[in-house]
């Protein structure tokens, strides 16, 4: 085990350099100048704007910056953002929020998923599976920003039950709304994969076996039949994370979530090329972390699933 994740800790490493500078390359390669961008229509003297360039290493090579940007992010060092803050302490305020969205998110979903699908499965073609599909095709073909702004209007404001925006102010309660809707938004993929998965270990021998040799439906289904069809929707649900954390964007956006996705946007906006560079970065590392434990969650859910070295 230990081996095993010494070995994909080494694999992530090119996989950093590599998503680092293509994403410094493409946020840096855009047209435009970042600096002069910055005062709009009343510029000020090219002494000013060299000194600015000078101070984030914008007059030096691209490979030059990059060296510069990465030694940097392995001392914590996430620069500065044009309004003069540090990245680091952008990200300290907002990253915290996101997580708890998505981790109340990814919740909701993996919930519901398992609850749904599994019922659905084992009611295949019923009343209860017809109608879970039709509604499950309903939220994937929603908009999100739709499903967000119906969830604001009748669930807060007609019925009160939740804020309708969360504000500087927040805590996990605060937090439940926006984390429904997007729980809602990603519920029905992970819901359909559970079903065909379980639907799968139903018509598996080894399941038969079980019951032939007289052990209960209540031990059956979920020691043998819903651990083992838990693997796809970890999968799916470790790439959701992920997504979530980078893709929350219009949803913090319409709840007024002053977390990393709402910053991201208005930093795009803004130019700031220092604070986009320095939140993908944490992305990635974020994503690979997300995608080792899913990894090692495989050996948990299915006791055949082992770590060698070779």
């Amino acid at each position: 085990m230990a081996f095993y994740i010494l070995r994909r800790i080494l694999q992530a490493v090119p996989v950093f350099f590599g998503a680092t500078l293509l994403i410094y390359f493409m946020v840096f390669a855009m047209p435009g100048d970042s600096i002069a961008a910055l005062f709009g229509d009343h510029q000020p003297s090219p002494a000013l704007i060299d000194q600015l360039r000078a101070q984030y290493h914008l007059d030096q090579p691209f490979i030059v910056q990059y060296f510069f940007y990465i030694t940097g992010i392995f001392r914590l060092d996430f620069g500065t953002s044009f309004s003069g803050q540090p990245v680091i302490e952008v990200l300290s305020r907002t990253f915290p929020v996101t997580l708890r969205l998505a981790v109340m998110s990814v919740a909701i979903a993996f919930v519901l998923a398992i609850i749904i699908g599994l019922f659905s499965a084992l009611g295949k073609d019923g009343v209860f599976d017809n109608s879970m599909l039709v509604l499950a095709l309903i939220f994937v073909a929603l908009p999100i920003f739709v499903l967000a702004f119906l969830a604001q209007y009748f669930l807060a404001i007609q019925l009160g039950w939740f804020r309708p925006t969360v504000g500087a102010d927040n805590d996990w309660g605060d937090l439940w709304l926006p984390a429904i809707v997007l729980g809602f938004s990603v519920y029905a993929t992970s819901m359909r994969l559970t079903r065909s998965s379980t639907i799968d270990t139903l018509n598996q021998d080894w399941v038969r076996t079980a019951y032939s040799k007289g052990l209960p439906r209540r031990r059956v289904i979920p020691v043998h039949v819903l651990r083992n069809s838990l693997i796809p929707m970890v999968t799916d649900l470790g790439t959701v994370f992920g997504v979530l954390m980078v893709g929350a964007t219009v949803t913090e956006g319409i709840f007024n979530v002053p977390g990393v996705g709402n910053t991201l946007y208005q930093a795009i906006i803004r130019g700031e090329n220092p604070t986009v560079v320095s939140f993908v970065t944490v992305f990635v590392v974020v994503y690979v972390f997300i995608n080792i434990v899913v990894d090692l969650l495989y050996g948990l859910l299915d006791p055949r699933i082992r770590y060698v070295s070779n």
